[in-house]
């Protein structure tokens, strides 16, 4: 499974991408809006972090300014990766730019009907909302279920990007299941590192340790 960052906090990322887990980052208007930076030059700041794709979403909702604004967006580095809503213009868009050979990440996933659409039409990754559909009374999780059959059944290339992710129950969930990408926010991420016994066996080892009264040299 790739883990992608969901934030467009650039000291986040950083601290991320020294792990050697970072696989891709993923933002949103949102996540823009609440770095205070200007788009472009952020965009271009996170592309130079990894060498994995980096979803930058178009935010006009009728194709052709979409594909306007997507010719500006890929035009800021080789490893973006354009981000289209699901609907009628998003997915014309995408056929357009995975035609030309342009990742494409199509967002705002919320049925298995919406994710084969999104497959037919070319995507390069299909982003169910985990966490927003659980929220709204569905089972998140039989969304990922049913996209992984789908897609299967009929060979689609289309990586499943589970989204949305609130905790690292989802993220084991969704690896069984057998997603291609978990995008996560840094929080989410670090709290896979977490197990109680881990702790505890670690501080042991070091008050062992100390007893000895010895020490490793490190020059």
């Amino acid at each position: 499974m790739k883990f992608f960052v969901d934030t467009a906090d650039i000291a986040d990322i950083k601290e991320m991408a020294d792990t050697g887990l970072l696989d891709g980052v993923t933002t949103n208007p949102s996540l823009i809006a609440k770095s205070g930076r200007d788009f472009m030059e952020v965009t271009k700041e996170i592309c130079g972090l990894t060498d994995g794709p980096v979803s930058a979403e178009v935010v006009a909702l009728d194709h052709e300014t979409m594909m306007k604004e997507a010719e500006t967006l890929r035009k800021i580095a080789d490893n973006v990766c354009i981000k289209v809503p699901l609907t009628i213009d998003g997915l014309k868009t995408c056929k357009k730019l995975t035609s030309d050979g342009t990742m494409v990440n199509v967002t705002l996933c919320f049925s298995a009907n919406q994710a084969l659409l999104a497959a037919k039409a070319g995507a390069t990754f299909v982003s169910p909302f985990i966490g927003r559909h659980d929220d709204n009374g569905f089972d998140g999780m039989e969304l990922i279920g049913d996209i992984r059959l789908i897609y299967n059944n009929y060979g689609f290339e289309t990586e499943i990007l589970a989204a949305s992710i609130r905790n690292p129950v989802h993220v084991l969930q969704s690896a069984r299941i057998g997603a291609d990408v978990a995008t996560m926010p840094p929080a989410v991420i670090k709290g896979l590192f977490k197990h109680i016994l881990t702790d505890k066996g670690l501080e042991g080892f070091i008050a062992d340790w100390e007893k000895t009264g010895q020490s490793i040299p490190t020059s």
